[in-house]
């Protein structure tokens, strides 16, 4: 992933990734264009994913008390 990708927001990832889906469905882009477009998109794909995954695991990490009165947290070792 290159670092332009890793300054997005996960917002701002989807939304060019999903800008890039809309103009390689109309079909109206060139072969080079597309293949580029595709490239990008996987890239771009990959960085949600990698952002939704460790979203994921920090919410793993809350932990409730026995009686649900109150939230404990530990700290995400993201490796």
């Amino acid at each position: 992933m290159n670092d332009e990708a890793n300054s997005l927001t996960f917002e701002q990832a989807l939304a060019e990734l999903e800008e890039i889906v809309r103009k390689l469905e109309v079909g109206d882009v060139s072969l080079d264009d597309a293949i580029n477009a595709y490239a990008r998109g996987i890239e771009l794909k990959n960085q949600c994913q990698q952002r939704l995954e460790s979203a994921r695991l920090q919410v793993e990490r809350i932990q409730f008390s026995s009686d649900s009165s109150s939230v404990t947290t530990l700290p995400f070792d993201n490796e």
